[in-house]
């Protein structure tokens, strides 16, 4: 198996709306550079200040280069039969596939990025930038921003992630959409055109009926892998029948969770039929049993159609928490389903447990201290504003929580952001609360600890 490794310096920061002004490529073998090839474009456009700046490259430089036509056969001859591959692989693979769409020829290939490589394969780097990643592993760039030395960099990178975890490296090759694949009225530009940004996406069939909904905070990432999911008959029938693709952009990961709840429970998707319960397949349930107490459980969600208290994504996470609640709220391991005894729980034993097992504790008092970490979970009836990255560089996304309930969410313009905190609510889009989106809410909190958090006046 041969791989390219590319790097290719441009006009600008965008695929779309950029020009290649040099390009470098080492075809390696697994073992060894074996070939290489660099050359200087001619861009036909005007190279801007800063990317000179940044670069190097000027006007000058390329006025006498040759153009991107003139080279595209060598390029396709010289990357045949091999794995692209580029640290940040979507910008300089993105900037192939846009060079020769305007020739009329559809590049595509299998292509694997070397940041998503070396964040599993070397872990526990602060940055995996290719000036900042090289430096900490010993790679010496020569030409920094050049598209030779990057280049050779990230050859250099890929044959240390290739000796240390062959087999990782090759299940991380993503395999390029084969048009002949996907629904015909599906239409391939869409999919390049996907941002590669937090949001939510719809799926429609042929007749415009919602067969899916999903969120992530890459849509574009998301979408493929539904398209090239062939690991599942679900998947597969799922990608048989996508035939237009929308989304809504949201920035923030937390609104993501929130609109995608709340828009397939208003369209009911058939393909989203129990996706929580795949998602999150583990919940905390709260059930008064017939002596009055109340017990707690960690169960499948498969096994009932009440709505959890809260939601896990393995029954260890679920169970760990649960016994954690325990220890904090003084509850008994046997009504939480932790410990199987006909008589009392070994808490008890050790005096750790009042005694609601064998009926000592009356289920009033018992019960008080569950429903107070219930209504715990209204955020300790607090009023903030969960702060995260809007939709685009001249907003931010807020969530509002108040007197510890979910109220809306909202986005606020730069702008606002220097007035006062109270006039930031004015562009907050009132919500419901429901059990769903607290869930939700308090999921993210919990896996999330650093957000960002703006602590609000509680309103009596």
């Amino acid at each position: 198996m041969n791989f390219v490794i590319v790097d290719v310096e441009t006009t600008g920061g965008s695929p779309k709306n950029s020009k290649i002004t040099e390009i470098a490529m080492y075809k390696y073998d697994g073992i060894q550079i074996i070939d290489e090839y660099s050359s200087l474009v001619d861009p036909e456009i005007e190279i801007p200040a800063f990317i000179v700046r940044l670069t190097g490259i000027t006007n000058d430089h390329v006025k006498n280069a040759p153009k991107f036509y003139e080279i595209a056969k060598t390029i396709i001859e010289f990357c045949e039969d091999t794995i692209f591959v580029a640290h940040n692989a979507s910008f300089d693979y993105g900037m192939f596939r846009s060079e020769f769409k305007t020739l009329g020829y559809d590049f595509r290939k299998p292509h694997l990025c070397t940041v998503q490589a070396a964040r599993q394969i070397i872990p526990g780097h602060d940055s995996y930038s290719l000036g900042k990643l090289s430096r900490a592993i010993g790679i010496e760039i020569k030409n920094r921003h050049r598209a030779g030395g990057d280049a050779f960099a990230t050859t250099k990178l890929f044959d240390i992630l290739h000796q240390k975890n062959k087999k990782q490296l090759h299940s991380l090759i993503k395999e390029e959409l084969n048009p002949k694949n996907i629904h015909p009225n599906l239409d391939m530009d869409t999919i390049d055109e996907l941002p590669a940004k937090a949001g939510v996406y719809l799926f429609y069939n042929e007749f415009s009926q919602i067969i899916y909904i999903g969120k992530s905070v890459s849509i574009k990432n998301r979408v493929l892998q539904h398209l090239r999911n062939k690991n599942s008959s679900k998947g597969i029938r799922m990608g048989e029948e996508i035939a237009r693709i929308e989304y809504q952009l949201t920035g923030s990961e937390l609104i993501a969770l929130l609109l995608e709840s709340e828009l397939i429970k208003k369209h009911q998707p058939k393909f989203n039929r129990k996706l929580r319960k795949s998602r999150f397949p583990y919940g905390l349930f709260d059930l008064e049993n017939k002596d009055g107490y109340i017990e707690l459980a960690i169960e499948s969600i498969e096994k009932t159609e009440a709505n959890p208290l809260l939601h896990f994504t393995s029954k260890k996470e679920g169970l760990d928490y649960l016994m954690s609640l325990v220890s904090q709220n003084n509850l008994c391991q046997k009504l939480c389903g932790l410990y199987d005894s006909s008589t009392s729980c070994f808490q008890y034993d050790l005096k750790e447990c009042n005694g609601a097992c064998i009926g000592k504790e009356v289920s009033k008092q018992y019960n008080k201290r569950i429903q107070d970490f219930i209504d715990g979970l209204l955020y300790d009836y607090s009023s903030f504003l969960i702060l995260e990255k809007g939709r685009n560089r001249n907003e931010k996304s807020a969530v509002l929580i108040e007197n510890g309930r979910f109220k809306g969410y909202g986005y606020i313009p730069y702008t606002v952001l220097k007035q006062d905190v109270t006039s930031w609510l004015e562009y907050i889009k009132p919500y419901t609360e429901d059990r769903d989106n607290r869930s939700i809410i308090n999921g993210f909190l919990r896996k999330n600890e650093k957000y960002k958090r703006i602590e609000l006046i509680n309103k009596t």
